[in-house]
């Protein structure tokens, strides 16, 4: 690698040059710099990216402040809690994990570490601050999303929060409005019901988690209604008006939501500006994402985008596996190929929704009613009755193979589990689907009793025989 750029440099260049320190970014980087090769890593902002930052770090943080004060609630426990204790805590969790991915770390890690906006000049020929940087095998691009706010009359203007905003309160809101009924409106909309605030999530769609099983967005809207928070759903926003007394917000069908502050949880846009990515040679699609194959491979030669800025599945371990792929790819080694139909994810409500693999109605849509699914409420297994968590199900979906005339198994093609430990059991189920497991696998597979996993291997006896009262059903269209 040559020398990092001072005032008597020009340019410098390394094997690898990856634009963007947020979790994909600082995969490659790690990974290449593993393998022998010299790395620069630029970034504009902050090391560490979204993820650490303002998404996944802080945000988790929070809802673990809010689970101790429901808890204490629980136990008879009165009172509020100064929100600069929780801001503060999380805060200082973010901080112990940025220590991971300081420059300090990073330089003695081997990796050369930029800071500036890079932008290409010329296909494979970065520039940084007026500093030519080059790449003798790759450019890696990794600079990620941030939120976009939907074009609703007044919004812009009414200082919304986002994920950006939100994690900086000096003080926790009164009442807070929810724009989004996905997984960071219902995430943050708990936490901060816990915590004090009175929520209201507001979701043009008629129901919540619209990515997930029906049966999950009903279980999870019910779950947090009973804790307090109000939704309005099946309409749009037409207008929110800030005003001396806080927000207010009107949908297309008339309805009004007041509040002290507006999270806007709709949606992410690409981190393109100022690359100038058409000097690199370098498409977007029709929404603005940089074009790659399933070798993470941009339209220019030598150049790969991993993580959100891809449109993919915007999930810090997509953007891990992603950034570690295209360094292999990139180096020539065996051609890996990304999938995200096996890509298991989470969404931290509690209890939280696990999912991997085709929905019922997507198996429907590809195999037909060949397809198979067992169904439990988690309220009869022997765990929730102890707990008394008795909120969320197992849903097993499978392809129509059977193993053996007459049995109504097959590999196992999809799954989604609502429970307290979602999270944890959903990877059983997401190596099952992976490695093509059949379902008679599951059922025979020894579980520890009184576990929440040993829901799985009830669930999926049902392939087989009648279990508690139920056995497995073709699939349906939704």
């Amino acid at each position: 690698m040559t020398p990092p750029p001072t005032a008597s440099t020009a340019s410098c260049e390394a094997d690898f040059v990856v634009v963007g320190a947020g979790a994909a970014g600082l995969a490659a980087a790690w990974t290449a710099a593993r393998k022998g090769h010299s790395v620069i890593l630029v970034e504009r902002h902050r090391l560490g990216g979204d993820c650490t930052w303002t998404g996944c770090v802080p945000s988790k943080a929070l809802i673990t402040e809010a689970k101790k004060v429901k808890a204490a609630r629980d136990l008879g426990f009165d009172g509020d809690v100064p929100w600069e204790r929780v801001i503060g805590a999380v805060h200082d969790r973010r901080t112990h994990v940025s220590t991971d991915e300081d420059e300090p770390t990073l330089r003695s890690q081997g990796i050369e570490v930029i800071t500036g906006q890079a932008s290409f000049t010329a296909p494979g020929r970065l520039s940084v601050d007026g500093t030519t940087v080059r790449a003798s095998k790759a450019i890696v691009l990794a600079t990620g999303t941030t939120a976009a706010l939907p074009p609703v009359d007044g919004l812009a203007d009414a200082r919304p929060l986002t994920n950006d905003s939100v994690f900086e309160l000096t003080s926790r809101p009164g009442r807070l409005a929810i724009l989004g009924g996905g997984p960071i409106g219902l995430e943050l909309g708990q936490a901060f019901q816990r915590l004090g605030t009175q929520v209201t999530v507001v979701e043009g769609e008629s129901r919540v988690a619209t990515k997930e099983e029906p049966e999950a967005s009903r279980v999870i809207q019910d779950v947090l209604a009973d804790e307090g928070v109000a939704f309005e759903l099946g309409s749009f926003v037409a207008s929110v008006i800030r005003g001396p007394d806080g927000v207010t917000i009107t949908t297309e069908d008339g309805r009004v939501v007041a509040a002290d502050e507006v999270l806007v949880a709709t949606g992410r846009r690409p981190v393109t500006d100022g690359l100038a990515i058409e000097k690199g040679g370098v498409e977007l699609t029709d929404r603005g994402f940089v074009k790659v194959d399933e070798k993470m491979r941009t339209t220019a030669d030598d150049v790969f985008a991993v993580g959100d800025i891809t449109g993919g599945l915007q999930f810090t371990h997509v953007g891990y596996d992603q950034g570690q792929l295209a360094v292999n790819n990139a180096l020539g080694l065996i051609p890996m190929s990304y999938d995200d139909r096996v890509v298991p994810w989470v969404t931290y409500t509690e209890p939280e929704i696990g999912r991997v693999g085709l929905s019922e109605a997507e198996a429907f849509a590809e195999y037909g009613d060949h397809a198979r699914v067992a169904y439990m409420p988690i309220a009869e297994t022997d765990r929730a009755k102890v707990t008394g968590e008795t909120a969320g199900f197992v849903k097993l979906v499978a392809g129509p193979h059977t193993l053996v005339r007459g049995l109504a198994g097959g590999n196992l093609v999809g799954a989604t589990i609502v429970a307290p430990p979602a999270g944890e059991m959903i990877h059983e189920v997401a190596l099952a689907v992976k490695q093509k497991v059949i379902t008679g696998r599951l059922a025979q597979m020894t579980h520890a009793y009184p576990s929440w996993s040993l829901a799985v291997r009830e669930t999926a006896a049902q392939f087989f025989f009648e279990y508690r009262g139920r056995e497995a059903r073709a699939a349906r269209e939704g």
